[in-house]
């Protein structure tokens, strides 16, 4: 059965009337496009308006719709002859996050990103996207790789965290992710970061230090999910909906604070809705920034990401 949340019932059922219709036309031999076409426009407005009015919250349920395309969907449609690398050198690999080589374009490229499950047992298998410290260690060896070859990075970001079990920490969990945000910032190879789904915490930040950051329209990024944060602030996750609204972790408003480059439009409804369409957004506004940052050499990517970074948070006005 697929997801529908409480705020698209009113459309799903009125994209279902439209259905019965329309077979019940087919049926008897009835000519009733008007009346079709009617309930259709009426359809696209009322999607429109939802749509076009969603909560905080109402995002962050459509950025872990389960059929939303992650990582490894979007590795197939836009990276040719692909090749998965594992492990870390150090203690193992971890599924939940995939890496390795692969051409945009025709050009030699490094890809690594968060991927969750599709179902029970995937999402068992890769910790529900939530990396170890070896996921992280992974990572950055793929990327260091990619500078001594002079590849660009993409970095696909999806995932609620970092694992925060007894094991992950005693590997050095905090270590990991500090150690990729400090050497991401010193490589001179151009790197794109693609919020795709959730970005939540330091699991998120391991992996998005770069010199553009792109969040799909229905993506989230922010310190912690709405969950954590409720428990920390209010001990009552169920206050979730609450903090989604302080947190200002949508797109939009991470654009707005010069913390997001640019926010890729996503298919009406979410990018789960029409894969194929949300592929193509997706991988044109990944060769528009490429195209930009492979014009810099690397003493220029350096500066212009010191730069970036060094100004998020910096208040200006009284």
């Amino acid at each position: 059965m697929p997801t529908i949340f409480d705020f698209e019932r009113p459309v799903i059922e009125l994209e279902t009337k439209i259905a019965e219709l329309k077979s019940f036309a087919n049926e008897k031999g009835l000519s009733l496009e008007n009346e079709i076409a009617t309930l259709e426009q009426r359809a696209a407005e009322l999607k429109q308006f939802i749509y076009g009015n969603l909560t905080p919250w109402q995002k962050v349920l459509i950025a872990r719709h389960p059929e939303r395309p992650g990582t490894l969907e979007y590795i197939g449609a836009m990276i040719t002859d692909f090749v998965e690398l594992h492990g870390d050198r150090l203690y193992g690999d971890d599924a939940a996050i995939i890496g390795g080589i692969g051409r945009f374009d025709g050009e030699p490229v490094t890809v690594v990103g968060h991927r969750k499950g599709r179902d029970t047992k995937e999402n068992l298998a890769r910790n529900f996207g939530m990396a170890h410290p070896e996921g992280y260690r992974k990572a950055l060896r793929l990327i260091k790789q990619a500078e001594k070859f002079g590849r660009p990075v993409i970095c696909f970001v999806d995932t609620p965290g970092a694992h925060c079990g007894l094991g992950a920490e005693q590997r050095g969990q905090a270590e990991a992710i500090a150690k990729n945000i400090m050497v991401m910032s010193a490589l001179k190879i151009p790197i794109i970061v693609l919020v795709i789904g959730e970005g939540g915490s330091g699991g998120a930040l391991a992996l998005s230090v770069g010199d553009r950051i792109l969040m799909q329209e229905h993506s989230v990024f922010s310190v912690s999910s709405p969950e954590a944060c409720a428990s920390i602030i209010w001990k009552d996750s169920a206050r979730a909906r609450e903090a989604a609204e302080v947190l200002k972790l949508t797109a939009n408003d991470l654009r707005g604070m010069q913390i997001a480059d640019e926010v890729i439009a996503e298919p009406l409804g979410g990018a789960h809705r029409d894969k194929a369409e949300a592929t193509t957004l997706l991988i044109n506004a990944v060769r528009r920034n490429l195209a930009e940052l492979k014009g810099a050499s690397g003493d220029e990517l350096l500066v212009a990401r010191y730069r970036k970074f060094r100004s998020i948070g910096v208040h200006l006005g009284v």
